[in-house]
């Protein structure tokens, strides 16, 4: 068989890593403080490999360490809504600071885009965890997301023929999409009957909203890489790439979570 011909050639080294990712993870959400900065310590990473995805040849580290530990204080210090208020003015200090460096202006795009996911989408993982569902809205939430990855990596590689997003994502299959989106609805009824307490309809409606915005999450980040012309934003996960690629279908499931939690769940 060619190595090409082996469409799970992959998966032990994917399996190997997703050890230590919920290793990690687990340590992680262990208790809010530990949640702020694991949140904190995720926007560092994903910002540093942002700069690295728009070619940013200044200094990445120390523009990557003032967007994590500002949202560190941020987060243990404010409120919700004060966050946003005061997260809106780091983001303006960082974008005005690439501007004065004479940054190009699709530079500066990626790098609002990066402030906005870094500042204003991961965060909500935190908000999640101090909401009244806490440690098991979080686990539902993560688990549900990338098992929706997995499920319709799996569905596309056993059934795909029907390109969903050739341009962006050419391995992405509509026959992927739907049988991911079913299992994660199947799944997503499963945990919140053990994990968030909720009946058969909102649990249908949690698992379907979070495959499909999962989905887009994912498609969103291909784009930007292939407008980029790069395959993986990072080497920080063996068989998944760097962190962005494994955080990027949360990009719009963790603030569409909470949201619906206020709306559906903790009323």
């Amino acid at each position: 068989m060619k190595p090409e011909d082996n469409k799970f050639a992959d998966v032990p080294l994917r399996v190997k890593t997703w050890i230590y990712i919920i290793i990690v993870f687990a340590l992680g959400i262990s208790h809010p403080l530990a949640m702020k900065l694991f949140v904190s310590w995720i926007s560092f990473q994903c910002f540093f490999e942002f700069l690295r995805m728009y070619q940013n040849s200044s200094n990445r580290v120390i523009p990557s360490l003032l967007v994590g530990i500002m949202q560190f204080f941020l987060l243990y210090f404010l409120p919700i809504e004060r966050y946003f208020v005061y997260s809106s003015v780091v983001a303006v200090m960082v974008l005005l600071s690439f501007f004065l460096l004479k940054t190009s202006l699709q530079q500066l795009t990626g790098i609002f885009i990066a402030l906005l996911v870094c500042l204003f989408a991961f965060p909500h993982l935190s908000f999640i965890r101090e909401t009244a569902s806490g440690l098991n809205a979080v686990i539902f939430l993560v688990v549900i997301t990338e098992l929706n990855d997995v499920f319709q990596y799996l569905m596309g590689k056993f059934f795909g023929k029907h390109k969903i997003t050739p341009k962006i994502s050419p391995n992405k299959t509509l026959e992927g999409f739907i049988g991911g989106v079913f299992l994660t609805v199947l799944l997503s009824n499963i945990l919140g009957f053990f994990l968030l307490n909720t009946c058969i309809l909102i649990n249908t409606v949690l698992g379907f909203i979070l495959g499909i915005s999962g989905f887009f999450g994912d498609v969103f980040m291909s784009y930007l890489k292939r407008k980029a012309g790069i395959k993986d934003t990072g080497n920080l996960l063996p068989g998944h790439g760097g962190l962005l690629d494994r955080m990027d279908s949360l990009i719009f499931n963790a603030p569409v979570f909470f949201w619906m939690c206020l709306l559906l769940i903790n009323n």
